[in-house]
């Protein structure tokens, strides 16, 4: 067990533990670039050619959608109450409560754990929650709705013509599936790689806080994920991909948000170094769990 634990763990720290230590010797690394090229074209092919190629119900995939949406909205509820409770900031702080990093993180482990299926899962949920974060995320941070933000984000045009494929049982041509599955392969590796460097780059704020935002965000998650497999009567794949996916740390979009707003961005960073430290330390114990 121990093996395999480690097996799953190790390349997610190994890659971001490369990323780390590129930064802190100083050498060059174009990190919005990166991001731009990951989020624009490797996220949507892996999204693309996962959804094509994995033999998955596509009823399975739309009950961890469902899961999803209830998943983000029982976290939007839990957190803004605490928030109003604790005193702090809706604005500031409860994208970062809400959206866990579901693509460094979640996407890669889930593969690593489950396999093909894994991912696939996987995918439908860092769909899901990418809708969520590019709406509802940037409408809290900024103060405005923006229902046009979710016509920019390239991940959903990947996922519709992927299950237009899919559903219509059409096959993809040779050449544009094997473009597609190689421009795939830098995603996972450049995703974990940033998340190394971010994490170096981070300025952090109020300790104090961001330690309870980081706590509440990994317990809260994992609190709501377990509830939630129950209800959906989740077992196998299913239970482990939705628990694991809410509980992972803050995700890395929540600071580049409030760093864009001026809502409170270095306390945030301090949530996102914070939970992503103590996830590491932990994803043993919940990668046992959910196995």
């Amino acid at each position: 067990m121990f093996e395999t634990l480690f097996s799953i763990v190790a390349p997610v720290l190994i890659c971001a533990a490369i990323g780390y230590g590129w930064a802190r010797a100083g050498r060059p690394y174009n990190t919005e670039m990166v991001t731009h090229l990951v989020s624009t074209v490797g996220v949507p092919c892996l999204v693309f050619t996962t959804l094509v190629n994995v033999d998955i119900d596509l009823h399975a995939l739309a009950r961890m959608a469902g899961a999803t949406f209830a998943a983000i909205f029982a976290m939007g509820a839990i957190g803004a109450a605490i928030l109003m409770l604790w005193g702090q900031s809706v604005r500031a702080f409860l994208p970062t409560l809400v959206f866990p990093n579901t693509g460094n993180m979640g996407l890669p482990l889930a593969l690593l754990a489950f396999g093909d299926e894994g991912m696939a899962l996987a995918v439908a949920y860092f769909t899901v929650c990418i809708i969520f974060q590019f709406t509802v995320g940037v409408a809290v941070s900024s103060g405005v709705t923006s229902p046009t933000a979710l016509m920019r984000v390239p991940t959903i045009y990947a996922m519709i013509i992927a299950l237009i494929f899919k559903v219509s049982q059409t096959a993809v041509p040779a050449w544009a599936g094997n473009t597609i599955e190689i421009l795939s392969g830098f995603t996972i590796p450049l995703m974990l790689i940033t998340l190394g460097i971010s994490l170096q780059q981070l300025k952090i704020g109020d300790l104090g806080k961001s330690l309870v935002l980081a706590l509440i965000r990994l317990l809260m998650g994992f609190a709501v994920g377990l509830a939630l497999a129950e209800v959906f009567g989740f077992d196998g794949a299913m239970k482990g991909v939705l628990i694991l996916q809410s509980t992972l740390p803050v995700a890395v979009f929540n600071y580049l948000f409030a760093a864009r707003y001026q809502t409170d961005p270095e306390t945030v960073a301090g949530a996102v170094v914070l939970s992503t430290v103590m996830s590491f330390a932990t994803l043993p114990v919940l990668m046992w769990f959910v196995l």
